[in-house]
């Protein structure tokens, strides 16, 4: 799986726990000027994972509130952006005489390399831990100059809705389950990454010519295929659609998916197909009819569904559902005889 580092001041005896976060943030984001009312016994954690070019931090603390003076910078040099989501508790953020308020859900977004505040409570109750994940964003990573972002430092950004929820969706997803995603494709993940955060940045810059054609083509790319993987239930679900929700042309939409060597159709049916192969060979689901399987994919007909399937897999769906609990049956208990090769 991807690399990443994990972090945890409760290793540590209390008195210890501090430094230990003073230094693990100095190391791995911009050095600060830390204090705390929970210096005295700082449970925190913290999980480092490099994409190339961008690197995500997902942490979890206690109250903080934390200070990059204009001391700080000239001692450290830092030449990177930092985009942060707040997950837990509320946050207030100021630099280059902005500041702002932020709630879980919102993004902000500020220039490593000059001075700037970061205070971050959590929510009131027995735990009362903030939590957040940053992405740190290289200014050369980034296509538009690092003076054309000014406008943006220090405020806010919603990631509830539209190009948000999705740049929001994928920095938590990969933070929260990094087990899922290999080593061999950080280097990509990392650049999906930035062609969703370049272009919406570019969104709220009201400048999103700047950003390279290229990197939108991308970042649309990106959004169209999470909205199809959310509604492949959907019978309704047509390239139409799919246009009319992204406020482009099918043509424009049927051209995007010419770049990747498939049309939308079929990178509709082939999502619908590997999800009714899983649940066809699911154990747990071999109660649940097969048309009921297909309708929860999209595929209303059940003539439809049974011919698209079997010229993708040469088995219609039954044959398919029994050769492959067959084979699970064999796996989980040897001594049964069952022949795996055959579907009958």
């Amino acid at each position: 799986m991807v690399h990443r580092t994990v972090i945890d001041t409760q290793r540590l005896p209390p008195a210890e726990r501090f430094g230990m976060w003073l230094d693990l943030v100095a190391r791995t984001s911009t050095p600060l000027r830390i204090r705390s009312d929970h210096q005295h016994d700082f449970r925190a954690s913290a999980e480092i994972i490099d994409l190339g070019p961008v690197r995500l931090l997902r942490y979890r603390y206690p109250s903080l509130e934390a200070v990059r003076t204009a001391k700080l910078v000239r001692r450290s040099e830092v030449d990177y952006h930092l985009l942060a989501l707040t997950l837990n508790g509320t946050g207030v953020v100021g630099q280059a005489g902005r500041q702002s308020r932020l709630d879980a859900g919102e993004f902000t977004f500020y220039d490593g390399s000059r001075p700037h505040e970061v205070s971050h409570f959590g929510e009131e109750g027995d735990q009362r831990y903030a939590a957040s994940v940053v992405a740190l964003i290289p200014y050369g990573a980034l296509p538009v100059p690092p003076e054309r972002l000014s406008p943006l430092l220090a405020g806010r950004m919603s990631a509830s809705e539209g190009l948000g929820a999705l740049v929001a969706q994928y920095l938590t997803r990969i933070t929260a389950f990094p087990e899922q995603y290999r080593q061999a494709d950080a280097e990509r993940l990392g650049g999906v990454a930035l062609d969703l955060i370049s272009t919406m940045l570019g969104r709220h810059l009201v400048a999103e010519d700047d950003v390279p054609r290229e990197v939108r083509r991308r970042a649309l790319l990106a959004q169209v295929r999470d909205h199809v993987q959310r509604r492949l239930g959907d019978a309704g679900l047509t390239p139409g659609s799919i246009a009319e929700a992204h406020h482009v042309s099918v043509r424009s939409l049927h051209r995007l998916f010419e770049q990747e060597q498939t049309t939308v159709a079929s990178y509709i049916r082939e999502l619908r197909l590997a999800r009714c192969r899983r649940d066809l060979a699911d154990p747990a689901l071999a109660h649940r009819p097969v048309q009921a399987i297909a309708t929860r994919w999209g595929f209303r007909d059940k003539a439809h569904f049974s011919r698209v399937f079997r010229a993708a897999h040469q088995l219609t769906p039954q044959e398919y559902r029994t050769l492959h609990l067959q084979q699970a049956r064999m796996v989980n208990n040897p001594a049964s005889g069952v022949n795996p090769g055959s579907p009958y």
